[in-house]
């Protein structure tokens, strides 16, 4: 498969600026992959495709307000930084990207907040846009975190032009987050309200929890036309033993297991047993999946809709089938479905 082979025209209006009113009520397309059957439904009527005993995997991770703004010294100028991940907890070192990079060099301060509350030294010019920043902070380390929240903004994609709203701060986090680490949601969690996972529960479907902090990475463009070659960054992941164990009883006994997001879906298939069914995992991974690919774990997804090019169009076309995902991409723009971060969702069985 070529880069060339996922573009599409995406008109700019199906990019969704705002979650749906409420959580479940976003739409569904539903694709049987075996009767190549595609339906349109609402996201609660999910519930229907779920028996007793079949598995949801979740990304618990929890976004954190990874987007700050801050002056640079002398000049005052404007700098937006966005925290990537932290380094050192001792040292407060955290990889960042800075915008406008040209501005920004090594030994620079950036002054943040009223009566400049917090400072950082550049220390480091990692790529074009990356730099390391140590914030110079005397407080104990759970002060300093704290004032990194207080100071940050939720990290709202770049292709979102309006402004951070309050409302923003609970809709672009999953009910069930949890570990604090993921400067972007897992988008395709956003849906589920507290209402549809207790009828879920109520109905037998059990839930396995996996971590895998979302990075920048994610939604790195690809640029090379040969797919083989693109390099995606590392992210971190933790999955522990309750989930593999809930995992690995529903796959022995034939249930559907279902991975809630692209996230999900590359935490467990980066962590599989010679046997084909899922291990323990604490460690990073920079797992690319495309077509075509055989997935071990998980046999029906729930994810959103991508944009052209993207690696989470392409690790959905891997499970669907590419030219399964291209018809149900065409009824998409067709029907109007609401893309990327906020938009609609998808069920592939």
């Amino acid at each position: 498969m070529k880069l060339s082979h996922f573009n599409f025209e995406l008109p700019e209006e199906l990019l969704a600026e705002y979650p749906s009113e409420n959580r479940d009520e976003s739409r569904l397309m539903v694709l049987n992959r075996k009767d190549q059957t595609i339906e349109h439904k609402m996201f609660k009527d999910v519930i229907d495709y779920f028996d007793e005993d079949d598995v949801m995997i979740l990304n618990d991770t929890k976004v954190f307000p990874a987007r700050l703004y801050g002056n640079k010294e002398k000049t005052g100028a404007r700098i937006e930084v966005f925290l990537l991940r932290e380094l050192n907890e001792e040292q407060r070192l955290w990889d960042v990207l800075v915008d406008p990079a040209r501005k920004i060099r090594i030994g620079n301060k950036l002054y943040f907040g009223e009566g400049e509350s917090l400072v950082a030294e550049v220390i480091d010019n990692t790529t074009s846009r990356g730099r390391t920043l140590r914030f110079l902070y005397d407080g104990s380390y759970r002060d300093f975190r704290a004032k990194l929240n207080e100071l940050g903004e939720t990290p709202l994609p770049k292709y979102i032009k309006r402004d951070v709203e309050p409302e923003d701060q609970e809709r672009y986090q999953t009910i069930f987050a949890k570990n604090e680490g993921a400067v972007a949601a897992p988008t395709a969690g956003l849906h589920f309200s507290k209402h549809l996972l207790k009828r879920l529960e109520i109905k037998g479907v059990k839930f396995a929890e996996v971590t895998l902090h979302v990075g920048l990475g994610t939604f790195n463009p690809v640029e090379v036309e040969d797919l083989s070659k693109h390099k995606m960054d590392s992210e971190e992941i933790i999955i522990k033993k309750p989930a593999v164990d809930t995992i690995n009883t529903a796959l022995k006994n034939k249930k559907r297991v279902c991975a809630v997001g692209t996230t999900a879906m590359r935490s467990v298939e980066s962590s599989v047993s010679s046997s084909g069914t899922l291990n323990e995992f604490d460690g990073w991974s920079n797992k690319f999946i495309f077509p075509p690919y055989d997935f071990s774990i998980a046999n029906c997804m729930i994810t959103n809709f991508h944009t052209p090019k993207s690696t989470l169009l392409m690790m959905a076309s891997a499970f669907a089938g590419h030219d399964f995902i291209k018809r149900a991409y065409e009824e998409a723009v067709k029907e109007k479905y609401k893309f990327y971060s906020y938009g609609d969702a998808m069920l592939i069985i």
